[in-house]
């Protein structure tokens, strides 16, 4: 029977070292996979490899410390792990910038480090996966993907950017038995998202209080109205990098508590 078993894979999460990206990396881990976890510092990386086999015992963990932001570090990664079976690109920036004053160096930096590492990576890795007619491609966009906030229209616009780039590359490799596809997370309580609630609705009130008000005030489209935790974002890559989500590819899948107010995706 098909199962949400990995033994025998191995997955690369890229920007894992905490929040949704540390939880993936360990969801994977108790679902059976050989883990590898990626940051841009050692002291971050052994760190995230300590939570990893503090949560599941026994794994097979890894860790890299490379910036795949920049062509030299994902050259590093693919140098020591030349192949994996899953790539989960996560690494990620988000932040509000007024939509008038932000600069073309802004712009740029977000376009480099939440889509073309993805690009990068997924150009090395498809083909080999391809050979193997196994793989499991899965990239974290978000609720901003659709709906794209005034706040962070730069931010936006990588992540809808990602959308089409999934849908690319699934074509590019139909037909091998690898699936490549997107995750739209909602809005996810991490300790960068705690500064970026305090930063919109202010830092006197408590945190159940703050989380409350700033669902109210700026994400009221939510069907859960709340944040949501890491590690129901990492269920949903766990079924997309396991046998049971064969036929599931070029996809958008939303673990966003009902935020987009969209049928599609």
């Amino acid at each position: 029977m098909t199962t949400l078993d990995l033994n025998a894979r191995t997955a690369l999460v890229t920007g894992s070292t905490q929040g949704i990206g540390l939880a993936i990396a360990i969801d994977l881990a108790r679902a059976g996979a050989a883990v590898i976890v990626n940051g841009r510092s050692e002291e971050t990386v052994a760190r995230a490899v300590d939570a990893v086999r503090d949560a599941v015992p026994g794994v097979d963990v890894q860790g890299v410390a490379a910036d795949v932001a920049t062509a030299d570090g994902a050259e590093l990664v693919l140098d020591r792990f030349p192949r994996v079976d899953v790539l989960v690109n996560n690494l990620g920036i988000f932040g509000s910038e007024d939509p008038f004053t932000i600069s073309d160096d802004e712009w740029r930096r977000y376009f480099e480090v939440n889509v073309l590492a993805a690009v990068r990576l997924m150009r090395a890795y498809l083909p080999r996966m391809t050979e193997d007619r196994w793989g499991r491609v899965i990239s974290i966009a978000s609720d901003s993907a659709v709906v794209t906030p005034a706040e962070m229209i730069h931010y936006g616009m990588t992540k809808t950017a990602l959308l089409a780039v999934s849908r690319g590359f699934a074509k590019a490799v139909k037909g091998s038995g690898v699936t490549v596809n997107t995750v739209l997370a909602g809005p996810t309580h991490t300790g960068g998202v705690e500064d970026f609630v305090a930063e919109m609705v202010g830092d006197e009130l408590p945190w159940d209080d703050a989380q409350r008000e700033f669902m109210r005030q700026h994400r009221p489209q939510s069907l859960v109205e709340r944040l949501l935790e890491p590690e129901e974002v990492a269920h949903m890559v766990t079924y997309l990098a396991s046998p049971l989500a064969s036929a599931t590819t070029g996809g958008a899948l939303r673990a966003d508590g009902g935020y987009v107010d969209a049928i599609l995706p």
